[in-house]
């Protein structure tokens, strides 16, 4: 669904370098002290908003899955001894419940729960009429952007003035590069949707490794999205959750002070001008080329429909996929990037096909 106005206001997060917000904490809060003195340690650096997990449900049982309810006087002290704004995740209506009874007002909503209509309707009607409330929404697990989108719209249609989303990253099957495949095209077409909704990166569960922060949360920024939430811990070796992709209050200043040094946006100029001329004037062929393929992939659907012959032909879409990678990797182009191209051309071609 595709809004021409976005029903979403700014969220009005205090701005960082480069008006960008930071939210930075622990995976989880492992015990009062830890809590504390990671908070600390953050604030010593000028940090506003502070997260960390009071429940923790895991994929599988029988690791640790938080503290729950009994943590959150531990986030009162964070917020009431040293100013900072604590974050944390709900998943029921009762942790809302004790969440808002804590005076903690800036929460969010994972993954897991985003991926269930059912789940996000339950915790929308338990946020109606609360209107001091910042609400953060995970993507999905599967790339899904209704999904997602449709879990933010149904805390904005509850009457919750301040919404916004945090892109995690998407589960993949089998070994990737990264803990959840940031597949930024998601992202980016909710910002597009929805100009004025705040989208906050969480370069942690994206790369899953400490290694991974710096160059995700550049990315994160080059592409003009609104801030990070980055999992810190004063011992990351030594946490109970989520380990390899925490880092020290040190780290992250340092990774801080080297994002301050962002290139300049690129301003208009002619041999700009000219350069983005000549991708529009090839855009449009490339829009012409697959308009005339789909004509072709018409008749030939008319053609198997008038013989009956089966619209899908395997060994046919595997010789089509390895003749235009091995073409692509000739002409430079990305190996998945043609894959995924003509994945998708394919996809719309047996689409049409069956229409015939």
């Amino acid at each position: 669904m595709t809004t021409e106005t976005s029903p979403f206001s700014p969220l009005a997060w205090d701005k960082g370098a480069r008006n960008y917000t930071l939210i930075a904490g622990p995976c989880s809060a492992e015990s009062e002290e830890q809590t504390l003195a990671i908070a600390r340690a953050l604030q010593a650096q000028g940090l506003r908003y502070y997260r960390a997990s009071l429940w923790k449900p895991r994929t599988r049982p029988g690791g640790f899955e938080g503290v729950g309810y009994s943590g959150l006087p531990w986030l009162q002290r964070v917020q009431d001894e040293l100013g900072l704004q604590v974050m944390t995740e709900v998943a029921t209506t009762a942790h809302i419940e004790a969440v808002l009874a804590a005076g903690i007002r800036h929460i969010w909503i994972g993954a897991r729960t985003t991926s269930s209509p059912f789940a996000m309707a339950e915790l929308a009607d338990a946020l109606q009429g609360v209107e001091d409330v910042s609400v953060l929404v995970k993507n999905p697990i599967n790339p899904d952007i209704n999904l997602w989108e449709g879990a933010l719209l149904r805390l904005q249609q509850a009457g919750v003035r301040n919404v916004g989303a945090i892109h995690r990253g998407f589960s993949t099957y089998g070994e990737s590069y990264y803990r959840n495949s940031p597949i930024w095209q998601i992202p980016i077409e909710l910002k597009l949707r929805h100009p004025e909704l705040s989208i906050i990166v969480d370069p942690s569960h994206i790369g899953g490794k400490r290694g991974l922060i710096e160059p995700i949360a550049r990315t994160a920024l080059e592409l003009h999205f609104d801030g990070l939430m980055i999992e810190t811990h004063h011992s990351p070796d030594c946490a109970l959750s989520d380990a390899e992709q925490q880092i020290t209050p040190e780290a992250l200043a340092d990774i801080l002070e080297r994002l301050g040094q962002l290139p300049d946006e690129a301003q208009s100029s002619p041999e700009l001008d000219q350069w983005r001329q000549q991708i529009n004037t090839i855009d449009e062929q490339i829009l012409r080329l697959l308009s005339e393929r789909q004509q072709v992939s018409g008749r030939i659907g008319d053609y198997k429909h008038e013989r009956h012959l089966c619209i899908l032909q395997p060994e046919r879409y595997r010789q089509l996929m390895r003749s235009r990678i091995a073409l692509g990797q000739d002409l430079g182009l990305n190996r998945e990037f043609v894959h995924d191209l003509y994945s998708r051309i394919h996809e719309e071609s047996v689409r049409l096909q069956q229409q015939q």
